[in-house]
């Protein structure tokens, strides 16, 4: 074909018009509006759905490549694949920062790595990226689930890891708006509270919150409680991301030589630009290459070329907001000592067996290895080896016996109980009925004998109770060891034990931000964790149920005793810190004196509140995200966002 030698030259544009990322980010062709614009606006990474890898001006990579046919090059098949690894890195860093290793300041890093993976794709590619994020920090930071079976910690994870996979189409979705490190913090913390949730009842383990039991925005418990902890490292680890984007910016393209335009395409209307027809993509970049007209090739945008990374404001603002977030942690109130003291007993009777079969096939083993420690204390009370407990406070099944049941069972308690003859909380299991159960801590009294009692409201599915149980039952065999079904308790742990109300909390339910609030919002002080990890002994579950008992000590302002039967028994003391523990499978006991605190934090007064609006705040920003995305709502994925978070 000729090529028509008469065509108008390309207008040159002023270089007012040029985005602050480079050169050659839009077309150099002229005019192209309407469906052919939108069709030619597609990203350039070389996948199938179209996901976003090369920003077309933004320094910050919003997705968007330049007009005209996608170009292919062997490096962008590999963003795919660079996605994915930083995926998995981002979930495998979070997970890093969990106990035992408790590397917390890698949270924000592993938030960061998830995020820069997501941005810039589309929802559905980054639904399989969250997911993998979910799936890389919860199949280690779960695998204490694993001596109930492989096939329940593996199902457990890929249920969880659900959660995150609509984290990540949320945040592919709000990271093409403005102020983005917000939105996508504030999705975090939607998706932990929907795994507190559902389904039956929630699986609020592996939250963010949990991994800063002791760390620089450890203060935020006590104004947000975990969610607001959560959501700060989101938004530290998301300013991370920013700073990222700012300092590697969008890459320049390479020329190519393209067939010259027609002369009706290429002239442009002098008004075409003041009525608002061409966006500022669609203007030609002083810095474009146009070839001598004998060639008749005009340069359009090729394979994009890597730029040097840049400083200046741009890269200063986000790195300063990811400092000052957890900066800002210092500055929140701490509450100071009120000048009394409780002193209290805490017992770790141990356990003979292990696995699925913790208490051992011989009744009263467990039972006697309790009440027999309790002698011991009395005796060395006696003896001057340890002062007087106020009260004593015994772990969750503590007697494998029903002592309200049993004469045995009874008896053996209450001669302990009045040798050491201070009120002493034990943990049994109680029969409801004929076919059902209770777990429950009963104040046991030396002279009255057993009275006030909590029972546990939060139960463990398919430890506690089976859900869809006909089916369950049918499928897996071991499902019968739960044996009766457990009722939930329906009033809050606080229990008057000797000199104080003391706040019952059992086990699992540490975990849950409603029940140690409530608890907390009776005044009860100080909290009392008792704990069965029998079954999950020398395995990651015992260091992060300490480190859950580690924030809500700062969230609520209260010391926090841990009385575990196989360990970690442990007082953590109101600032957060571990004064005492113990180690596992191991009998134990100490006589600690804690500190009683009755100031509540703004956490504990306004509970739930701040979790809410930052829920609200995240569905917002999808719900705008969404509609800007639609035809006719505006080219979102062309702005620039060089003027975010701060940026004038």
């Amino acid at each position: 074909m000729v090529q028509d030698k008469t065509a108008a030259p390309v207008p040159e544009r002023p270089t007012q018009g040029v985005p602050a990322g480079g050169a050659a980010a839009g077309p150099v062709t002229g005019s192209v509006t309407g469906p052919a614009r939108r069709a030619t606006a597609g990203p350039v990474d070389g996948s199938a759905d179209g996901a976003a890898a090369v920003p077309a001006d933004g320094a910050d990579g919003v997705a968007g490549g330049p007009l005209g046919a996608e170009v292919s090059s062997p490096g962008s098949r590999l963003v795919p694949l660079a996605r994915a690894a930083g995926a998995v890195a981002g979930g495998l860093l979070m997970f890093l920062a969990f106990p035992p290793l408790g590397l917390w300041f890698l949270a924000p890093l592993g938030m960061a790595s998830a995020i820069l993976a997501v941005r810039g794709t589309r929802p559905r590619r980054g639904t399989w990226l969250g997911l993998l994020t979910g799936l890389a920090l919860l199949l280690p930071a779960l695998h204490w689930v694993s001596p109930i079976g492989t096939d329940a910690w593996l199902g457990l994870v890929a249920m969880e890891s659900a959660f995150y996979a609509a984290w990540g189409t949320g945040v592919a979705v709000v990271t093409r708006l403005r102020l983005w490190p917000l939105w996508g913090a504030a999705l975090w913390v939607a998706a932990e509270w929907a795994r507190g949730q559902f389904p039956f009842g929630g699986f609020p383990w592996a939250r963010v919150a949990f991994s800063q039991g002791e760390s620089i925005f450890t203060p935020y418990a006590a104004l947000g409680g975990a969610p607001l902890v959560s959501f700060a490292v989101a938004l530290c680890g998301g300013l991370l991301a920013l700073a990222v984007l700012r300092f590697f910016p969008a890459t320049a393209p390479a020329p190519i030589t393209a067939p010259a335009p027609s002369a009706a395409s290429a002239q442009v209307p002098a008004s075409a630009e003041s009525q608002g027809s061409l966006s500022r993509t669609d203007r030609l970049p002083a810095s474009a290459e146009v070839p001598p007209e004998s060639s008749g090739s005009p340069v359009v945008p090729g394979p994009r070329r890597a730029r040097g990374p840049r400083w200046g404001r741009a890269l200063a603002l986000p790195l300063a907001g990811a400092l000052a977030v957890p900066v800002a942690a210092l500055a929140v109130p701490r509450y100071g000592d009120e000048g009394r003291s409780v002193t209290v007993g805490v017992i770790q009777g141990n356990v003979p067996g292990r696995g699925m079969h913790p208490l051992g096939d011989e009744p009263a083993v467990v039972l006697g290895n309790h009440t027999r420690m309790l002698h011991q204390m009395a005796r060395d009370v006696r003896e001057g080896r340890t002062p007087r407990p106020d009260l004593v406070v015994l772990p969750e099944n503590s007697t494998d016996i029903d002592p309200l049941r049993n004469e045995f069972a009874r008896s053996e308690i209450d001669a302990a109980v009045k040798d050491i003859g201070v009120p002493v909380l034990v943990g049994a299991v109680v029969g409801i009925g004929e076919n059902n159960r209770a777990t429950r801590s009963i104040v046991w009294d030396p002279v009255t004998g057993p009275g006030a009692h909590y029972d546990k409201q939060q139960l463990v599915p398919f430890g506690e109770f089976t859900p869809l149980q006909g089916l369950v039952l049918a499928l897996f065999e071991r499902a019968s060891l739960v044996g009766k079904q457990s009722v939930a308790g329906t009033r809050d742990g606080d229990l008057r034990l000797g000199p104080v109300t003391v706040g019952a909390i059992n086990c699992y339910e540490v975990a849950f931000d409603g029940i140690v609030g409530d608890t907390a919002r009776t005044g009860a002080t100080p909290l009392v964790v008792q704990t069965n990890n029998a079954t999950y002994a020398l395995t990651n579950l015992p260091s992060q149920q300490l480190a859950m008992s580690q924030l809500r000590a700062v969230e609520h302002n209260r010391a926090v005793i841990t009385s575990a039967i196989t360990g970690i028994s442990a007082y953590v003391t109101p600032n957060g810190s571990i004064a005492w523990r113990t180690g596992e499978l191991v009998p134990a006991m100490n006589v600690l004196t804690v500190p009683v605190r009755t100031a509540q934090t703004i956490a504990t007064r306004v509970g739930a509140l701040p979790e809410w609006a930052l829920i609200l705040v995240g569905a917002g920003a999808v719900a705008t995200a969404w509609r800007r995305r639609t035809p006719g709502a505006g080219h979102l994925a062309n702005r620039e966002d060089d003027q975010q978070v701060g940026d004038a």
